[in-house]
């Protein structure tokens, strides 16, 4: 069995589901500019306040799982992102604690607030620069990080930071459509459609940079016809964008979450096409940085057992607390 290629497998689709999951509630924090009503920005965090903690789950996984079972790819890619890491965490700190205190503490709720908002932005852009940072290659010499500091750094990573803010407050948007009513979700409705259009220019702009700035990506995709498959995906995207904004002009409630998490996915499942086999571009494959098959299949036997109580929580949580959430309700009352 090749054990790298499933743990690579594993890892994506943990990745994946905490940018479904958690990118959401970032998103509703990044969106607090725009609901400066008490009432909204109570209800925008009631929205989430049964599921945030539990959708952290899968970026523990992630990280986890790439230090236990690819422990060269993590090695060089700590060293080469210590900043935008250790500001991440920070974020995700400070969003958390604001999150408990914004309920309990009525006389500094405006404060906690702006820490629930800047948290949730820093947590998120710092993830937006990490993306960037690996897609625009990092520097490897001897199996080691050879870079510098702030080689993360260019105006590159901060156009992916501002572009994972930009999908992050969409889907914040396309719960907030999902989950509530009224005067909330038609502003939610409004910001969505924006939001959807910036989003799906970022996804093309990164697209063309990795085409136009490394010579084995523009091979991969504009070889023809060995890359015809592989224009599906474009296509595929063009597609599920229109159904974004169909269903957002539409306003179909239950139909826009899901099709910006089709927007994600497709881009997604490109950008781990155009560098894959590569977990540090274009410098480490996946096996050459995997650990021994044994310690892989090991860890794997743990894995078919825990992914699976994982999901099924994830999912029970989601139908415990699902329908709208109205002016009043919280269990932090």
């Amino acid at each position: 069995m090749d054990y790298a290629l499933i743990w690579a497998v594993l890892i994506s689709i943990a990745v994946f589901a905490y940018v479904a999951l958690d990118g959401f509630d970032l998103g509703v924090g990044i969106l607090f500019p725009w609901f400066r009503e008490e009432k909204f920005r109570d209800r925008m965090v009631n929205s989430v306040a049964p599921v945030w903690d539990g959708n952290e789950t899968w970026l523990v996984l992630g990280g986890g799982g790439l230090l236990a079972v690819f422990p060269l790819a993590y090695s060089v890619l700590m060293p080469a992102l210590y900043m935008p890491v250790i500001a991440m965490l920070l974020g995700l700190i400070f969003r958390g604690v604001a999150f408990e205190f914004r309920f309990k503490s009525r006389a500094n709720k405006h404060w906690w607030d702006i820490a629930f908002m800047a948290g949730s932005m820093v947590a998120t852009f710092c993830q937006g620069i990490m993306l960037g940072a690996m897609l625009q290659g990092i520097a490897v010499t001897d199996r080691a990080y050879s870079g510098g500091w702030f080689d993360w750094l260019s105006p590159f990573t901060i156009f992916s930071g501002l572009a994972v803010c930009v999908g992050y407050a969409l889907l914040g948007a396309t719960w907030l459509i999902m989950k509530t009513d009224g005067q909330l979700q038609g502003r939610a409705y409004r910001i969505a459609i924006n939001t959807a259009v910036l989003l799906i220019i970022a996804i093309a702009g990164v697209s063309m940079f990795l085409v136009s700035h490394f010579e084995n990506v523009a091979d991969r995709w504009l070889n023809w016809p060995t890359s015809a498959a592989l224009w599906l995906i474009p296509f595929l995207l063009a597609g599920i964008g229109s159904g974004l904004l169909n269903a957002l002009v539409k306003k179909r409630e239950g139909q826009p979450y899901w099709w910006a998490l089709g927007v994600f996915f497709i881009a997604y499942l490109g950008f781990s096409i155009s560098i894959f086999p590569y977990l540090v571009p274009f410098e480490i494959t996946l096996w050459e940085a995997a650990g021994p098959d044994n310690s892989l299949a090991f860890l794997l036997a743990g894995a078919v057992v825990l992914l699976p109580i994982i999901f099924f929580y994830t999912g029970y949580a989601y139908w415990v607390f699902r329908g709208k959430v109205q002016e009043g309700d919280g269990y932090h009352d």
